[in-house]
């Protein structure tokens, strides 16, 4: 805790500080950038000679495999529409799962892909969404949640794996998240939030159809399921009761035992065994970087895991058998690869290059991280990126980076847009303000129905501590963000006028009232933890009006560019619809792109190049071409 009195701590400063400067930098287009390519999820083939992932290699999100020894990609899916997303190889043989939704609405189906290579709907059906949950331990049948009988609720249902036959396992009618099934079919663990710091976990016996709350606390305190341990003798859930940060503990499915299993300085996030639970994977949150340890259940021996400078492991999965691990590893100036260990010898196998052969990584930048006091004391900690140009000769623009939410939180992960907007001469520090995750649960509550003042007061405090920069210019500070964090700079802009030079908002909320009225039906189990966070739309009407940025929207006076999805079911086109019009009525310069094929977030690679290099015009223009 020792870190919450500093005033200004740098980690990694010489990373940032020790870069080449005498080599000439060369600047990349955003379609450089973007030719990287984007990898997610791993897994493992019945006989093990491949592995299953995402990627975003052709422009659009689809399915691919590739041996585990390494070569050539073969494309499972080849969707040109919609982005397809591999879930899983069916455990005795080569048939896969995957899912998609329809042009970013988030209504996610599940299919199958057979050996004739054509998609089977497995939950056909109108305004549905449904999600993979897991296999049976036997790999016969699986576990499928979907909102098909009531929108608000997810119910979960066990499909036979030959025939694809369904049955209603679970049936939720109280306003549970169904979370895991255990491996013996015994158990349902049920997660509930009560607000965005306290919630509980139950659990459902299937034999006799009967829930129980395992997780008694006084005062607030959040619990949330990891997982059920392959013998399903436990349930282990992280939970932050009795301390700032969450530690593993796990319950005793026979006598309602509870004991610690793992503590750490950071959140624990999470932890996984292996098929038959020889290892177990725990991810930990330190200080925004994830940091993955595996251990040897019987003797709690540590696997070696391979070292990557600023960066580490950030997922992995085991393959049934348990002798080999598939690592997806990235760092600063490195996206996602992925890697197979074999377990026992060591042995480590490179399965992609992601980043653009067009992009040579010196031209890229190290992360540092940078915590500064905001004006009532509170340490706020934060990410920087420093160009190679950024001098105090040759001082830079600079920008506040605002992450989604609230609750979200800025990672030194490799971005492609950002590592662009630093290539180009942009400092640009990603503020994690109060409200963020990782960082203990009194400073994730230290935002709770104050929104619009004391968290956007952190982003004026960033700009205060940009310009304690000598290599920034203190008068082109702009601020971006996307979802909450584009609220946010729409809030910067109306409420604090005269702060910021511009503002980048990307599928920012405007319209407080309007948003929480109309939040998707399958979020119904967190309506009352986000009413209680943000604001009730009809209680507390009067205090969301205060801080919807659409309803003094004729107090911006700075130049705004806004990206919208279409078919965005978390912030509505209208948001954004409406608070251009109102902007462009104070005669300021508003620039305004929506994408007829994306949702809340762009993952088509067409979409990127327009969205960013638009970004980059428009900073040009009115941020670094700016005078004073």
């Amino acid at each position: 805790m020792k870190w919450l009195t500093a005033v200004i701590v740098t980690i990694a400063a010489a990373f940032v500080e020790g870069q080449d400067n005498a080599r000439p930098l060369k600047q990349y287009t955003i379609e450089q950038f973007l030719n990287t390519t984007s990898i997610t999820g791993a897994s493992f083939s019945a006989d093990q000679s491949r592995l299953l992932f995402s990627s975003n290699k052709t422009g659009i999100w689809n399915a691919y495999t590739v041996q585990v020894g390494g070569g050539a990609w073969a494309p499972v899916t080849t969707s040109t529409r919609d982005s397809t997303y591999a879930v899983s190889y069916f455990p005795r043989d080569d048939r896969i799962l995957i899912t998609r939704d329809q042009g970013g609405n988030e209504l996610n189906h599940l299919y199958v892909i057979a050996s004739d290579g054509k998609a089977r709907d497995l939950t056909p059906g109108e305004k549905l969404k449904a999600q993979f949950v897991g296999w049976a331990h036997d790999g016969n049948a699986f576990y499928v949640s979907s909102n098909e009988r009531d929108a608000k609720f997810f119910d979960i249902y066990r499909y036979d794996a030959k025939s694809y036959g369904r049955t209603m396992f679970f049936q939720n009618n109280d306003g549970f998240s169904p979370d895991r099934v255990s491996d013996d079919a015994k158990w349902v663990a049920l997660a509930k939030a009560n607000t965005t710091n306290d919630s509980d976990i139950y659990l459902w016996n299937a034999n006799t159809k009967t829930t129980k709350r395992i997780s008694e606390h006084r005062g607030d305190a959040n619990y949330s399921t990891a997982t059920f341990d392959p013998a399903s003798k436990y349930l282990y859930f992280t939970t932050d009761e009795g301390g700032e940060f969450t530690k593993l503990r796990r319950y005793g499915l026979a006598d309602g035992r509870q004991e610690d299993v793992q503590t750490a300085q950071w959140d624990i996030e999470s932890t996984v065994f292996s098929h038959n639970g020889r290892y177990r994977a725990t991810v930990i949150n330190d200080d925004g970087r994830p940091r993955i340890t595996i251990v040897e259940t019987a003797t709690d021996k540590p696997v070696t895991l391979p070292s990557i400078p600023n960066g580490g492991v950030s997922r992995t999965a085991f393959a049934r058998s348990e002798t080999k691990i598939a690592l997806s590893v990235n760092g600063d100036r490195s996206p996602t690869n992925l890697y197979v260990l074999e377990l026992g010898t060591n042995t480590l196998t490179k399965l992609t290059n992601s980043l653009s052969p067009d992009i040579d990584p010196q031209d890229l930048v190290d992360v540092a991280t940078v915590r500064f006091n905001a004006r009532d004391g509170m340490t706020i900690p934060n990410f920087l990126w420093k160009p190679h140009q950024a001098t105090a000769r040759s001082k830079a623009p600079a920008l506040v980076w605002v992450h989604g939410g609230p609750g979200g939180q800025t990672v030194p992960a490799y971005s492609a847009v950002i590592q662009y907007l630093a290539n180009h001469g942009y400092v640009v520090l990603g503020i994690n303000n109060r409200g963020s995750s990782g960082y203990g649960k009194t400073f994730f509550a230290a935002d709770d129905r104050k929104h619009g003042h004391e968290p956007l007061w952190d982003c004026v405090d960033a700009k205060k501590y940009l310009q304690s920069l000598d290599y920034v210019d203190p008068d082109r500070i702009g601020i971006i963000g996307g979802s909450y964090g584009g609220y946010m700079v729409l809030a910067a802009l109306a409420f604090q006028p005269e702060e910021f030079k511009v503002g980048v908002d990307l599928f920012g909320v405007a319209n407080w009232i309007r948003t929480l009225e109309s939040i998707p039906p399958y979020w119904e189990a967190q309506r009352k933890a986000l009413y209680a966070e943000l604001g009730d739309p009809v209680a507390d009407r009067r205090m969301l009006e205060e801080v919807s940025p659409l309803l003094h929207a004729d107090l911006i006076r700075k130049p705004l560019l806004v990206l919208q999805g279409a078919n965005d079911p978390r912030v509505l086109k209208i948001e954004s619809d409406e608070v251009v019009a109102a902007v462009k009525k104070n005669g300021v310069p508003v620039e305004y792109i929506t994408f007829p094929d994306e949702g809340h977030g762009f993952t088509k690679k067409q979409n990127q190049i327009l969205g960013y290099s638009a970004v980059l015009r428009f900073l040009e223009q009115h941020l670094k071409g700016s005078k004073t």
